[in-house]
């Protein structure tokens, strides 16, 4: 059996079939959570459910890479290390 190249694997994932990617996390967030409420409520034609759950998959990794940015930002700014948040 012959090995899909790496290349091949990866564009996969950023197939033309799950739309361009929001310009921001909080779009990508209400995005995201839309799409689950229309896939938990069951009313989704069969047809639908695949590429509904597959720009699904595509956001929350967007999203997933939008906070450990921010996250790798803040541990440059606290000198590599996060402070536990205390409540006031």
């Amino acid at each position: 059996m012959p090995k899909v190249p790496s290349s091949a694997a990866s564009s996969a994932a950023t197939s033309p079939d799950t739309g361009p990617l929001p310009a921001s996390y909080e779009a990508g967030l209400q995005e995201l959570e839309q799409l689950v409420a229309e896939l938990e409520s069951g009313q989704l034609p069969l047809d639908q459910l695949l590429g509904s759950y597959q720009r699904g998959a595509a956001l929350l990794a967007f999203c997933r890479e939008k906070l450990q940015a921010v996250e790798d930002q803040i541990k440059v700014l606290d000198a590599g290390s996060l402070k536990p948040w205390t409540a006031e």
